[in-house]
């Protein structure tokens, strides 16, 4: 893990521009749209490769609960971490509405890998990785944080001009799904990239799957290709 930015791994930018989204996160039509239609896809593909009744899970970079009520609606027991005080107060009031208990810490991987390694049976990491100055640091304290046999499941963009295209030009520019401006085209990484940085940790990479987003549906679905959209899932190795 690098020491030297783990203490301050974010961008106030990124933070504020999240946060400003808040109180529209939990609308299905609002303008996190295909982050609910990706949402079933990212469940499935976790629920398909790790027990989630009675297993400790963490959600690291929460946003306001979407993934974490779902984990927590499958029978985990979820902690979810995020920065943003905005995204956290209606992650919290919308447990309250739906009853799905799920433990909302302001507290960054990094600080929380120090506190209590090994402490989950799964980690979760969902569209975050590009939004981070030090992604190796993320995965780093990720992969401190599980048990042995436990597994990392990480979502991100590939750097290519396919992901620039769809996720970029179209999805924020011309079909308007995303604000302007949700990403930066230097900041997504290649799975070769995140390979690498999984290998640092000590994990070994179980799965690399596409996830496509269909917009004339609203929905997603795992596919073959992974130029644009990519799921990941890694495993820490026994003793």
């Amino acid at each position: 893990m690098n020491t030297q930015t783990s203490d301050r791994n974010f961008r106030q930018a990124e933070l504020d521009k999240f946060g400003a989204l808040a109180q529209r996160w939990w609308d299905p039509q609002g303008p996190q749209k295909a982050l609910h239609a990706l949402n079933p896809a990212r469940l499935g593909y976790v629920a398909a490769r790790t027990e989630l009744r009675g297993a400790r899970v963490l959600d690291v970079g929460c946003g306001a609960g979407l993934l974490s009520e779902a984990l927590a609606g499958e029978g985990a027991q979820v902690t979810a971490l995020d920065l943003s005080p905005e995204l956290l107060k209606v992650a919290r009031l919308h447990g309250l509405e739906s009853g799905v208990r799920v433990d909302y810490r302001q507290q960054s991987v990094e600080s929380l890998a120090a506190e209590t390694p090994g402490a989950f049976d799964a980690v979760t990491c969902m569209e975050m990785l590009e939004h981070v100055p030090d992604p190796a640091s993320v995965i780093g304290a990720c992969a401190a944080l599980l048990r042995p046999g436990g597994r990392l499941f990480l979502s991100t963009l590939n750097r290519t001009p396919a992901a620039f295209a769809l996720a970029i030009v179209g999805a924020e520019y011309v079909a308007r799904i995303l604000p302007k401006g949700t990403h930066q085209y230097r900041d997504f990484i290649r799975p070769s990239e995140l390979a690498a940085w999984l290998r640092e940790a000590g994990l070994r990479l179980e799965d690399v799957s596409g996830l496509m987003y269909e917009p004339w549906r609203n929905a997603a679905r795992l596919v073959s290709r992974t130029d644009v959209n990519y799921l990941a899932c890694a495993r820490k190795p026994e003793g």
